[in-house]
């Protein structure tokens, strides 16, 4: 059995697309391989930066929805 012969949307290269391919569909393995690496790869200071992103949301999204038009 033949597998689907398809186009690298990243470099223009021709790949089979065989069952159980880590990555995207219309990625070459060679492409896919940095969107496998986990997100525990962050160092503490990108953690940090995360969470005063996400409390200046959360401030944001409260001074949106409870502020009293006067």
């Amino acid at each position: 059995m033949s597998f689907p012969i398809r186009v690298c949307v990243v470099c223009n290269e021709e790949f089979e697309l065989k069952p159980g391919k880590p990555g995207f569909a219309n990625r070459c393995p060679a492409c896919s391989e940095p969107e496998a690496e986990s997100p525990s790869t962050k160092d503490s200071v990108g953690f940090q930066n995360d969470r005063e992103a996400n409390a200046a949301r959360r401030g944001a999204m409260r001074d949106l929805l409870y502020r009293k038009d006067t």
